[in-house]
């Protein structure tokens, strides 16, 4: 019994877990090694309502609420981390558009976007550094009818494959820190924009690689929020992301210790199952503690948010601990199958996918400040 997930809950999480079983899990390996994102997949996950269902109707959501998306989301993390990024930046770029957009430039998005039509990328980190993500370097001026935009972006998710991306740009001078950054919709075919992709280590479906902006004109009811105000307004919504991105790494690691689990019940060694040694079933039993735990977190938050309660230290939590937890359960998963975990295969893809959330969206370090924070009050824990 799960006192966050009702059956309408626990229904819905099924149906998506079968299509995530049947549907993405069979592709994993495939999208990895050709670092291809499946866009007939996410049409199809689209037309079956698993996109930002949280959004309002009049966005094109279901109006389901911030738990309904959750259990969606871990359901397809689990058969790809990777391609989960798409519930992952519909939600939270679509929650940014609904509240801070002009309804005549935010709803043609945000329909295309809840039908698998359309992704959107966040750009807020630069070349300069991550977690200072205030402190930015790229230029959005003021022009006739538009703003004009100069500079680069960093470690984008989805940088090569979006086709929009909320962008964070400096309006105001430096000293002016977060109250002087201006949020903007920009469509990625606008003439001065060009991009790259890394390679990196995991996630290689979704990808990462920067934004360059050259006199990028975008036109002025582009605007989110207020001029000057984009990051204090913009960035309350990370607070949901964090959560989503717990419930997306436990879900890794929860079907690594299921698989675990069947492997050491079948291998045998020494005239008995892996299991019936203390030194393999207890690291699992561990892990199938925490992942509990931690899961239970991230619903509690995701639960607090659907009753507009505060949640910003739980949310940290989730993010800090989550991804932390899952990359320590998988490894222990990955050495529990021995030499063939050790082959490129689903279990060490797993391991890179997750060591990405260690890194990106807000460090274990800025989410335990921000935890301090709202213990102890911002003047006793100061930047």
């Amino acid at each position: 019994m799960n006192p966050y997930i009702d059956e309408d809950l626990a229904a819905l999480s099924e149906h998506a877990g079968r299509f995530a079983a049947g549907r993405v899990a069979p592709g994993f390996l495939e999208r990895d090694a050709t670092r291809t994102l499946d866009r007939g997949l996410m049409l199809e996950m689209g037309g079956m309502g698993f996109i930002a269902p949280e959004l309002p109707e009049a966005h094109g959501g279901q109006g389901l609420g911030s738990l309904a998306a959750g259990v969606i989301h871990e359901q397809i993390a689990r058969a790809d981390l990777s391609l989960s990024y798409i519930n992952l930046l519909a939600s939270l770029n679509g929650q940014i558009l609904a509240q801070h957009g002009k309804p005549e430039v935010a709803r043609p998005w945000l329909v295309r976007l809840t039908r698998g039509e359309a992704l959107l990328a966040i750009a807020l980190t630069e070349p300069r550094g991550g977690s200072d993500a205030a402190n930015l370097r790229l230029r959005v001026e003021r022009g006739a009818g538009h703003y004009v935009l100069n500079g680069e972006k960093a470690s984008i998710s989805a940088a090569d494959q979006a086709d929009a991306a909320v962008v964070f740009g400096r309006s105001g001078t430096v000293e002016s820190g977060a109250r002087g950054v201006t949020a903007l919709l920009v469509p990625m075919d606008l003439p001065g924009i060009t991009r790259n992709r890394y390679d990196c280590h995991g996630q290689r479906a979704i990808g990462r690689g920067s934004l360059f902006f050259e006199n990028v004109r975008v036109p002025a009811d582009h605007l989110l929020g207020q001029e000057g105000e984009g990051f204090v307004q913009v960035m309350q919504g990370f607070d949901y992301s964090r959560a989503l991105i717990g419930l997306q790494v436990l879900a890794v690691a929860r079907a690594a210790l299921d698989e675990t689990w069947a492997h050491a019940a079948q291998r045998e060694a020494f005239g008995k199952p892996l299991s019936a040694f203390q030194g393999v079933s207890h690291p699992l039993a561990e892990g199938e503690t925490q992942v509990e735990a931690a899961r239970l977190l991230c619903l509690q938050t995701l639960w607090l948010k659907d009753r507009r309660l505060p949640h910003s230290a739980q949310a940290a939590m989730c993010k800090w601990w989550g991804p932390k937890l899952a990359y320590d359960v998988v490894h222990q998963c990955l050495l529990t199958f021995g030499h063939g975990g050790y082959d490129r295969g689903v279990m060490e893809q797993r391991l890179r996918d997750v060591l990405g959330f260690q890194i990106g969206d807000g460090t274990a370090q800025i989410m335990k400040t921000i935890i301090a924070r709202t213990r102890a009050g911002r003047e006793a824990v100061p930047a």
